[in-house]
């Protein structure tokens, strides 16, 4: 398994994976060294996480390989089909999955998600619009909705 650490405007960010696909995506609360050079298996995921962060990325196109139970995958690959710049309840999350009574098992796959971005964890909300439990923290979260949001507040200073 290989290993790298970028910066984003987001922290430093610990990237895995192998000839399999990229098994995580991790933002992480200290500083860390930068690597110098990026192994050949993740080069593609962090050029398209600078394109992200950047604006010119609004779905990603990798190969992944992440490690969790079926009912982990199904919530995963439930989440990769929520559009850029939209966002979703857990509630509609459950609904969409076809057990609306699930709703606490999808919060917490969505919480055990291992790709942070790529799989879009952070488009998900409370059913009244709040900004819900996010493993890398809710200034993260807020960071992330009002990145991909087609509309853009401007500052009144």
């Amino acid at each position: 398994m290989e290993t790298c650490i970028i910066k984003s405007p987001l922290g430093f960010t610990k990237i895995t994976g192998d000839l399999d696909g990229i098994a995580s995506v991790t933002v992480l609360n200290s500083e860390e060294k930068i690597t110098d050079i990026i192994p050949e298996v993740l080069e593609d995921c962090v050029l398209q996480l600078n394109e992200y962060f950047e604006g010119s990325r609004e779905q990603f196109s990798l190969k992944l390989n992440p490690k969790g139970t079926d009912f982990q995958n199904r919530v995963w690959n439930a989440l990769q089909t929520i559009p850029h710049g939209k966002t979703t309840s857990y509630l509609q999350l459950s609904k969409q999955l076809g057990d609306v009574k699930a709703i606490r098992a999808v919060a917490n796959a969505n919480g055990r998600n291992p790709l942070w971005i790529v799989i879009p964890c952070h488009r998900v909300i409370g059913s009244d619009g709040s900004l819900t439990g996010y493993a890398g923290g809710l200034h993260r979260k807020k960071w992330l909705i009002e990145h991909e949001s087609p509309y853009k507040q401007q500052s009144l200073f």
